[in-house]
């Protein structure tokens, strides 16, 4: 029983990938033109997300501060889900729904650009820190599934929507490291040229 239930998650994973790869590579594709754009003007990437989204903001942001497939220099993307101190005061302060708003307004400036992840698209404190952006003339990029929830209703027609066709959050998640990943090639091969397996 344990085996099949291993292979089961094996196959739905490559299935959702499958299913997901047609569907999301245009939009990875403007996503991965408009960060580019944004880095190549030196403006950073800001990304906001909880538990597991959290932990794909903090890959994020080191693929890029740190490197991804080959060695170039830093380039400026922060993960808002870091700082215990920032969050927990805000959180007690305020409310959680303003832990990410509140760096957006801090740190976020016209021509930024906003990495939200959310698997339900519904996250009260992603919607919050979107909201800021948008006051503030950054682009979003929204990594979501179940049909993109509140979140794709935000987003505007400058905007990103990566919106993973899958209902079951552990399926979302791992498409959204892949998108990530993705994204990462794509931003090192606009600045390059060429691939780096080639």
């Amino acid at each position: 029983m344990t085996n099949q239930r291993i292979l089961a998650h094996f196959h739905e994973s490559a299935e959702t990938k499958i299913q997901s790869a047609t569907v999301l590579a245009q939009p990875l594709a403007q996503a991965i033109d408009l960060m580019f754009a944004a880095l190549s003007n030196g403006n950073k990437i800001l990304a906001c997300g909880n538990g597991g989204s959290a932990a794909d903001c903090q890959h994020f942001a080191a693929e890029l501060v740190g490197r991804f497939e080959r060695e170039r220099f830093p380039l400026p993307a922060l993960a808002l889900t870091t700082d215990t101190s920032l969050l927990t005061a805000v959180a007690n302060d305020y409310s959680y729904r303003e832990i990410f708003s509140k760096q957006v307004q801090a740190f976020g400036q016209a021509g930024d650009i906003l990495l939200a992840i959310s698997t339900s698209g519904n996250s009260a404190n992603v919607m919050a820190a979107i909201e800021a952006a948008l006051e503030r003339e950054m682009r979003v990029v929204a990594l979501t599934g179940k049909g993109g929830g509140a979140i794709g209703k935000m987003l505007t027609d400058a905007d990103v929507h990566i919106c993973v066709p899958a209902e079951r959050t552990a399926r979302i998640q791992e498409v959204h490291l892949t998108c990530i990943h993705c994204i990462c090639d794509g931003i090192d091969v606009a600045l390059f040229g060429g691939d780096v397996h080639e």
